[in-house]
């Protein structure tokens, strides 16, 4: 079952959490329903892309009132492909969520237990990994691109989660709309490092289809990480929708040729 559905020609809901969890707001936005213009048509979320900064915001109070969730209660992230993760409370509240220069700098991935927070982190083909501990309340995203993927950023989370006293058997996690493998061709230094990760896995997540070049569905890696770092597989759902082949929808860097907007992950608690 896809568990990300469209609610609005601007927002596509993380249904089955949401309808389990009153008070929760997770999905992940489209690029319709703003006012940017050119390559950047028309939700576009990201500030760094060279978008105008107005039009930005515009855009992030759409959908801030689309959700109901004020925008200064969002947080955001200079994402730089790491995997430092950051723990957030309701003082962080507002950091990144009208000027690019406020946010948390080298950070690809946010937690919290606060309510009244909204986690945001920005996307373009790269995987967006959705976390929450119903048990305990706690929440997260993160960034996953190839780097992020093979230096194991999800693995890093479940690991945060453990010092929190909570176990991955109590974690679930979906793997958001992202670049599938058919449209993600990657080279030998890639693969190298991915097959570092996965000496103990026979069924590999790429293939060979011309000399030095593979397809890598980074969505079964990620999923593959997490159950390695103790993640049951019914605690695991993965979307079909792919960021390139459903580019009528989604922003694509791939597609749109390094040139083009952000979609945003969110998920947050809403305050009673």
């Amino acid at each position: 079952m896809e568990p990300f559905i469209l609610k609005n020609e601007s927002f596509l809901s993380l249904d089955p959490w949401v309808k389990a969890n009153p008070g929760l707001v997770a999905g992940m936005t489209t690029k319709h329903g703003g006012v940017s213009k050119g390559s950047f048509d028309s939700l576009n979320l990201g500030f760094h892309v060279g978008d105008k900064l107005e039009d930005v915001q515009e855009n992030r109070k759409r959908v801030a009132n689309l959700l109901d969730f004020p925008l200064n209660n969002w947080v955001g992230a200079e994402q730089t492909h790491g995997i430092v993760l950051k723990k957030i409370t309701k003082l962080d509240r507002g950091k990144g969520a009208r000027y690019y220069e406020q946010s948390f700098k080298g950070t690809d991935g946010f937690y919290s237990n606060d309510k009244g927070v909204l986690l945001s982190l920005c996307f373009a083909d790269c995987v967006p990994l959705f976390f929450i501990s119903p048990e305990v309340g706690m929440i997260g995203t993160a960034h996953a691109g190839w780097k992020g993927t093979v230096h194991q950023i999800a693995a890093r989370m479940i690991e945060a989660w453990g010092k929190e006293g909570i176990s991955p058997e109590q974690i679930y996690v979906t793997i958001g709309p992202s670049i599938c493998e058919k449209c993600y061709i990657v080279d030998n230094h890639v693969i190298n490092l991915v097959q570092n990760i996965l000496e103990d896995v026979d069924i590999k997540p790429y293939n060979l289809i011309s000399a030095g070049q593979y397809t890598l569905d980074l969505r079964k890696l990620n999923k593959l990480i997490l159950l390695k770092s103790g993640v049951p597989a019914k605690n695991i759902m993965v979307t079909k929708f792919c960021s390139s082949c459903d580019h009528e929808l989604f922003y694509s860097h791939r597609h749109g040729q390094g040139k083009t907007g952000r979609m945003v992950s969110i998920i947050g608690w809403k305050e009673s």
